[in-house]
């Protein structure tokens, strides 16, 4: 009969190192979003249609008085640029379902990986998928309908900030609704939250021209905060005011939505 001592039970048991895991996790979700055009294509033609219809529909606004740019472009880029981001993160969740629901999750759960893992690797997956319509919206706007980048190269690399920063706040709230149903009906919640987010936000006008509810949602609404620090180098310089509220509330946000997630996680250990 074979016997295993402990040595050898403590050296299987091992566990496995945390970045590595991590990595390879986070590369099976690329590769999957690679070869499903049905998950690219959305990331990439949405952002661009925001920037093109919202440019359309409210650009006689900004002959309004008040309004702080005369190129409406300067203002619809950074919502565009968010809202493909909440996206990026709202599809995580999405692959996250679908891991659940094949049993792939629990595997994980039983295999000898820091529970840690589990869920940075999807935000890791978050960061890149981000990327792509943060890019195209900057390249197509910048391009294409003439934005103005007045806050240079910190204005363009805070643009990127607040996207990510977003789309890792919306995709750690998906993994922690996603975890809490255990299924892809989640995907539901999650999409309208994100939309309950942005939209009463300072999305398409400033502040100062909105009334009623619309202003008091809007003003403490953590996304409106988001979108000041994404757009600020779009219509004038990079000011710290208008910097740090924006990084507040993603550090808030993603701490707060990470706490609920690994709860969640650990709710699930068999």
């Amino acid at each position: 009969m074979t016997t295993i001592s402990a040595t050898d039970a403590s050296e299987t048991m091992r566990i496995a190192p945390f970045w590595p895991t991590v990595g390879t996790m986070a590369q099976r979700n690329l590769t999957r979003f690679v070869r499903i055009p049905a998950i690219v294509l959305p990331m990439v033609v949405m952002p661009v249609f925001f920037v093109v219809a919202f440019t359309g529909s409210f650009d006689g606004i900004t002959r309004v008085e008040g309004y702080p740019t005369d190129n409406i472009v300067n203002w619809v880029a950074a919502f565009a640029m968010l809202q493909g981001a909440s996206f990026a993160g709202v599809g995580t969740a999405g692959a996250m379902a679908n891991d659940l629901e094949t049993g792939f999750i629990d595997r994980l759960l039983v295999s000898p990986i820091r529970r840690s893992a589990i869920l940075v690797a999807p935000l890791v997956y978050t960061v890149v998928r981000a990327v792509i319509p943060l890019t195209m919206v900057v390249l197509i706007a910048a391009f294409f309908q003439g934005l103005d980048i007045q806050g240079g190269v910190l204005g363009v690399v805070l643009a990127y900030v607040g996207g990510i920063g977003g789309a890792l706040v919306f995709g750690a709230f998906g993994l922690a609704v996603v975890l809490r149903i255990g299924n892809t009906k989640a995907m539901a919640i999650v999409q309208m939250f994100s939309f309950l987010l942005m939209f009463p936000s300072i999305g398409q006008v400033p502040i100062t021209l909105l009334t009623g509810w619309m202003h008091q949602f809007a003003r403490f609404n953590p996304v409106t905060n988001v979108l000041r620090l994404t757009r600020q180098g779009f219509i004038g310089p990079v000011t710290w005011d208008q910097t740090w509220p924006g990084l507040l509330a993603i550090v808030v946000g993603l701490a707060l939505t990470m706490a609920w997630a690994s709860y969640e996680l650990k709710r699930r250990n068999p």
